[in-house]
């Protein structure tokens, strides 16, 4: 690693450390070479009244610009409600979740043509930091194949407030268990989704880029009883770290610690490994967290004309079953891979990773 990298990061803990965390935010982003994306859109009235969190540090920002739970109670239950005739037209909603305060977040939501006359799959798609629902959207082109396969989309949004380039705060402790800061927000918000909207319980699954699959792996660990698989993009496996000194180091691939225990939640991971901002090897961890050592695994070599080549492993339990996937893309840098230029963040050339999460998580109903 160049000199001035490793300096600047040094930096920036000592600068976490006296208190200065502006500071050391802005070392951390001039380390990475970190750029606002030219697509962010301006935020939202509601995001701005959201209240300010406690300057949490960030994952920073994509190098690559190419690009029913036991203690919930729903608030209805649609599922046994007459249906009315199912709209033949789709919808792309915006909403709002939470009181004012810390809790309040705004989401955007698809729901495809014909919802209504049958419980379908819902998905929650969270995006990397400076990314909004609707940009992330378009990066990852999900709602198109929602549209095609009948299946709800949530796109919950950070607020600003609660970290300045709207990163999920995936590293910090609060942030990491049932019940508690964002994890407990995104799992009530995805259950109100359930309750004003006829999805089926079973197949609801959580996705993410960067610090929001950093997140996403989070919830599959806290929620396994709402969320059925995991796609994790570019992102960081779950208790990879406690703080930021812990976070700069599992960014370059030394996690504070590794799971003792295999969770089991399916999950499918894609990863560049020319990656610069998170290292490749926190792709390992995150499918060691879902299978421990007791998996077969079965590897092999992806290449399509005209898309960067792939190594696939393939992760199966003892029934056969494959519980997880990792999906190597060569050469790829930290973006969606197969992702549309319209959004920020994405590589086009990469196997289509929507397509994949999609294929993948329709083979995995909630047990």
């Amino acid at each position: 690693m160049p000199d001035d990298f490793q300096n600047l990061m040094n930096s920036a803990t000592l600068l976490t450390r006296q208190g200065n965390l502006t500071a050391a935010t802005a070392a951390i982003q001039a380390a990475l070479g970190n750029k606002k994306s030219t697509r962010a859109e301006a935020q939202s009235a509601t995001q701005a009244r959201c209240d300010r969190g406690s300057n949490l540090i960030m994952l920073p920002a994509p190098v690559v610009n190419q690009v029913p739970r036991a203690d919930a109670t729903p608030a209805s239950n649609p599922q046994n409600k007459p249906q009315a005739k199912a709209p033949s037209v789709d919808h792309f909603i915006a909403g709002r979740y939470g009181a004012d305060g810390a809790s309040r977040r705004d989401y955007k939501l698809y729901i495809p043509p014909g919802a209504g006359a049958r419980a379908l799959p819902l998905i929650v798609m969270l995006h990397g930091c400076t990314q909004n629902p609707d940009d992330f959207a378009a990066g990852t082109a999900m709602n198109a194949l929602a549209r095609t396969h009948g299946v709800y989309v949530l796109y919950p949004a950070q607020c600003a407030k609660a970290n300045p380039q709207r990163c999920w705060n995936w590293f910090k402790h609060t942030h990491q268990v049932r019940g508690s800061g964002e994890p407990a927000l995104i799992a009530d918000m995805t259950e109100r989704i359930m309750a004003e909207h006829l999805i089926d319980p079973d197949r609801v699954y959580v996705a993410g880029l960067s610090a929001g699959a950093a997140m996403a792996a989070i919830l599959g660990e806290t929620y396994p009883d709402v969320f059925a698989a995991v796609g994790v993009h570019s992102g960081l496996a779950a208790g990879a770290a406690i703080d930021l000194a812990s976070a700069l180091n599992a960014m370059k691939g030394v996690a504070i610690k590794a799971q003792t225990r295999a969770t089991g939640v399916a999950t499918i991971v894609f990863h560049g490994d020319a990656d610069s901002t998170v290292h490749a090897s926190n792709a390992a961890q995150v499918i060691a967290n879902c299978t421990g050592n007791a998996a077969h695994v079965e590897v092999k070599q992806i290449k399509t004309s005209g898309t960067r080549a792939a190594t696939r492993s393939a992760y199966r339990d003892a029934n056969g079953v494959v519980i997880a996937e990792h999906w190597l893309v060569h050469g790829a840098a930290h973006a969606w891979s197969g992702g549309s230029a319209a959004g920020s963040y994405t590589d086009s050339r990469g196997p289509d990773a929507s397509a994949e999460m999609l294929r993948f998580f329709m083979q995995h109903r909630r047990t």
